[in-house]
């Protein structure tokens, strides 16, 4: 047998066995780091985002709690927030349609001359599209695309109405009946 594989053998043989860590983490669930979750939720942050602060649990954890039984105050707090955070993108809409997007170009003759920037333009009308989008679908009833459902017969026209009435004399009465 080769040296080398011999060495593999005897540095395979030297390894300890691993030691048993508890599975998991202990969780940072509290009704106040509930409250704190929420409050940024409802200020138009995303849980994936929320997850990458330092001192926050990660985004697999705060879903984790929501979906959670024993912990429904959570759920209820965090259904809150997500109308706020609604509300709070409508309302950015229009301080992004406000802002200015124009800039100002130095000319080769040193004056200055003030021209709007599409880029800008462009990024800002995702930016609305998107908000428009998510606080459609977090509140539909408010903001979502109002769908109305019109009847109209052959050619738009009004609908055709075929009524058939039939008369039935009734049977004779004979005064043994009575």
């Amino acid at each position: 047998m080769p040296e080398y594989m011999d060495m593999e053998k005897k540095t395979k043989a030297k390894k300890p066995a691993p030691t048993k860590r508890p599975v998991g983490a202990p969780s940072k669930y509290s009704p106040e780091m509930a409250a704190k979750i929420c409050a940024l939720i409802a200020d138009g942050h995303a849980v994936r985002k929320i997850g990458d602060m330092p001192d926050m649990p990660d985004s697999a954890t705060i879903f984790r709690w929501l979906f959670d039984d024993r912990k429904p105050e959570f759920r209820e707090l965090y259904t809150r927030a997500k109308e706020i955070q609604a509300e709070t993108m409508a309302d950015s809409i229009v301080s992004i349609s406000d802002e200015d997007t124009s800039c100002e170009i130095r000319l080769p003759d040193g004056s200055s001359k003030v021209v709007g920037d599409s880029a800008a333009v462009a990024r800002n009308r995702l930016r609305v599209e998107a908000r428009k989008w998510v606080a459609a679908k977090l509140l539909p009833r408010k903001y979502g695309d109002k769908i109305q459902a019109e009847v109209s017969g052959a050619d738009g026209g009004a609908i055709a109405v075929h009524s058939t009435v039939t008369l039935v004399r009734p049977p004779a009465r004979h005064d043994e009946d009575e």
